[in-house]
């Protein structure tokens, strides 16, 4: 069984152009309580954060609500993502899942969150909303 925090407010999945130079207000949002998680590639620019700190001129995609792993967690642990993931899979439930240092996260749509926190409910885990 995990404990699974639902954390406030509306995410957005953002894609900026490769090379861009993120604002200064999307990096206000780590002094807060808000998860901002950055990915850089050749092909471009990822961005999970906030809706409302979402980048000028990204494409994005809002109403996400996002999901933590109760944490911190052992490096050596395995398994984990695999077991918030696979039944919002069964549930048929779209999944962003990303991980930090610490622990894993998984955004789902605002739409379907009830469908998804039923189902980790009936996978046995603890959803803290």
């Amino acid at each position: 069984m995990l404990d699974v925090a639902l954390l406030p407010g509306v995410y957005a999945v953002c894609r900026l152009p490769a090379g861009t130079v993120l604002p200064p207000r999307l990096w206000g949002a780590l002094a807060g309580r808000d998860v901002v998680t950055v990915s850089w590639t050749t092909d471009g620019v990822s961005v999970i954060c906030p809706a409302e700190r979402a980048p000028a001129g990204a494409d994005v995609e809002t109403a996400w609500r996002c999901l933590r792993l109760v944490g911190p967690l052992d490096a050596a642990v395995t398994g984990t993502l695999a077991a918030l993931v696979d039944p919002l899979t069964r549930a048929r439930v779209d999944v962003v899942a990303f991980s930090t240092y610490d622990t894993d996260h998984v955004l789902v749509p605002t739409v379907r969150l009830a469908e998804a926190t039923s189902a980790l409910e009936r996978a046995g885990h603890r959803v803290h909303k």
